[in-house]
């Protein structure tokens, strides 16, 4: 089923017919549960959202709303089957949808992809278009809709202009100033606005009128608000009067002068932007591959390699989180090794061959463009030792370090990679570097078990963090605290089960903003998964969970929770081999479980030769986020299952 709530809430079933949601204490009950996320909402906070005075039989008025409410969204359920929509979960309730199928949070996920896509304009666009009036429009009266309507009216309003902003980028112009001459009408506050209706005027050929409206944004700011108009504004109107060209398909940043930057100083900005994470790392990824491509666009081969290799930013996760910009940026550094040819200067190859080491991490790649990422790791390393540049060595240790997921069980290699890590950049003043080697040395103390090594580590690393003002380290950290959690659960006295999962929980509220989708995606489902592993229990079910790049490997466990063997082994038949990340570990004993508990002894063999190199290491510990508990459990079981006359491929 749908639930739309951009306009007056309503509900209809997958064919399109509508659910009858009953009166106005039935919608605004539904409307409070899509507003929470989710979440789940208590029973007491729902009373108190939905009566400024509550009668004495309220909760069993809510209670009489939730029923009717559920035999309305599923109509066809059992009497007896727990309900899968409107859910009771602890002291309240919860709804259970997935995201795409609720208008508003399908609005605010197309908008969030937009910020950091623009090919998402398509897509934003028709997610402005459904909305039919003010969010929760017929929930009157409540204080918690108005702050939603207000919350989602000002997400619509960036929408507007994010969009336009987009579009304005791309070369599109004339088509969009009859909106935005009706949005400025409409929003006249707005400064951002003003601007872009000023843009779309120029492009549209009418510069008069671009000036025009720069001067009516002027007038309306200083006469009725006392406000200058700010300096973008300003740089604006300077470009058009001065005959230059505002806009651009990949612009560079404004210096405070109103001056361009150049590529070289746009790449240095985005190499510092991107170490205080989240929104600025992800506009610093994009900023430095701009920068690249107009270095390229000059011919200039030197200032192209230079342009790319001074993205030294350190990197700790195998995986990229846009393997796209990853891959074009790869693609830029081997056409620029090409050039250079084998008599290049050796500290500019070596720093590229790095850039192909550190980018060269999505699970897609083939298995040629691995192998040359591998190999030029290796070459980076011996060509940066042979410079005797402490940065540039540290930088191609970071490229090793990425491309030593080649096989499991190679914990060991990593810490002495993190170790040199570490003794360079605390020796010749490299804090960065020196947070990544902490790091580095964490997950490897996290997989072989040495828990007090790794808190170690942590507290080191957060440290560190604090005066380099790092602020994505104690995200990484948290989660190795709820991983230690985990691993002490299963110990006798040790904290409960459900003590470490709100451990992760929390850990997963602070990286969902860190900017590290590639790192974000399924990560909970999978800790959640290898705590219940800890524990002997049986996989979650909850077919809401987002499994993200996890998903074929979590797949037949999954299914053997819901007693479905046959659809498990089908599942369990199709898995691939892991990617070669932080997770391989992990995934392979996943991959051996369901193997042993199918007894398909084909592909508990191959999960055995997999893993016998990490018999001494935990699963998924490698990541330092999470645990399955030992390796060695899980390769017991496959070498059962597998039997000792079947040959290891």
């Amino acid at each position: 089923m749908r639930i739309d709530a951009l306009g007056a809430v309503r509900a209809s079933h997958d064919d399109g017919s509508p659910v009858g949601l009953g009166g106005p204490r039935h919608r605004e009950v539904l409307a409070r549960l899509v507003a929470a996320e989710g979440r789940m909402v208590t029973t007491d906070t729902l009373v108190d959202d939905l009566w400024t005075d509550p009668p004495a039989r309220a909760v069993g008025a809510l209670r009489t709303f939730v029923a009717a409410l559920r035999r309305a969204v599923e109509p066809d359920r059992p009497p007896r089957d727990p309900p899968r929509v409107l859910v009771t979960e602890g002291p309240g309730y919860a709804l259970r949808l997935p995201r795409e199928d609720v208008d508003v949070h399908r609005f605010e996920d197309t908008l969030a992809r937009a910020r950091h896509n623009p090919d998402a304009v398509t897509d934003l666009g028709t997610a402005l278009a459904a909305w039919r009036g003010p969010a929760y429009a017929d929930v009157t009266g409540s204080v918690w809709a108005q702050r939603e309507r207000t919350r989602l009216e000002e997400l619509r309003l960036e929408g507007v202009e994010l969009r336009a902003h987009i579009l304005l980028d791309s070369g599109e112009g004339a088509a969009l100033v009859a909106g935005l001459g009706a949005h400025v009408a409409e929003h006249p506050w707005r400064e951002p606005a003003w601007g872009l209706l000023a843009r779309a005027l120029h492009r549209a050929g009418r510069q008069a009128d671009a000036l025009a409206t720069l001067r009516r944004a002027r007038a309306m700011l200083v006469g009725q608000l006392g406000l200058d108009p700010g300096a973008g504004l300003r740089r604006l109107e300077a470009d058009i009067l001065n005959g230059y060209e505002p806009l651009g398909a990949a612009p560079a940043p404004w210096t405070g002068h109103g001056v361009r930057l150049g590529p070289r100083t746009t790449v240095d900005l985005a190499r510092t932007l991107a170490l205080a994470g989240g929104e600025a790392l992800v506009h610093s990824r994009r900023d430095r591959l701009a920068a690249v491509r107009a270095a390229e666009r000059t011919g200039d081969l030197t200032l192209t390699a230079r342009i790319i290799g001074a993205y030294d930013v350190p990197a700790i996760w195998s995986r990229a989180d846009d393997p796209e910009q990853s891959r074009a940026v790869v693609a830029a550094a081997e056409r620029t090794l090409a050039a250079l040819g084998p008599d290049g200067p050796a500290d500019l190859v070596a720093r590229l061959l790095a850039t192909v080491a550190v980018e060269s991490r999505s699970a897609d790649l083939s298995r040629a463009a691995l192998e040359r990422a591998h190999q030029a790791a290796r070459r980076a390393e011996t060509l940066a030792r042979e410079q005797a540049d402490p940065a540039l060595l540290a930088f191609a240790l970071n490229g090793v370090f990425l491309q030593s997921f080649s096989n499991p069980g190679l914990a060991l290699v990593r810490d002495r990679t993190g170790a040199e890590i570490l003794g360079l950049a605390t020796r010749h003043a490299l804090p960065d570097f020196a947070v990544l080697g902490r790091l580095v040395r964490l997950q490897s103390a996290s997989a072989l078990g040495d828990l007090d090594a790794a808190l170690s580590h942590a507290d080191a690393a957060e440290q560190l963090a604090a005066t380099t003002e790092a602020p994505l380290v104690p995200v990484l950290t948290r989660w190795f605290r709820a991983r230690a959690t985990a691993a002490r659960s299963a110990e006798p006295g040790g904290p409960t089960a459900a003590e470490a999962a709100a451990h992760y929980r929390a850990a997963e509220d602070a990286l969902r903003t860190a900017g590290m989708p590639g790192l974000h995606r399924g990560l909970l489902p999978l800790a959640i998964l290898g705590l219940r592993l800890l524990h002997d229990r049986p996989a979650p079910t909850d077919p809401h969970l987002d499994w993200g790049p996890y998903g074929p490997w979590a797949r037949p466990l999954v299914l053997l929770a819901q007693g479905r063997a046959e659809e498990a082994r089908a599942a369990l038949a199709a898995v691939p081999d892991p990617p070669r990340d932080h997770m391989q570990e992990a995934l392979w004993c996943l991959t051996a479980h369901a193997a042993a508990r199918l007894g398909e002894r084909g592909t508990a063999a191959r999960a055995a030769a997999a893993l016998r190199d990490a018999r001494a290491e935990d699963a998924g510990a490698a990541s330092g986020m999470l645990t399955l508990g030992p390796v060695a459990r899980y390769l017991v079981e496959a070498e059962a299952c597998a039997g000792p006359h079947t040959p290891t491929p």
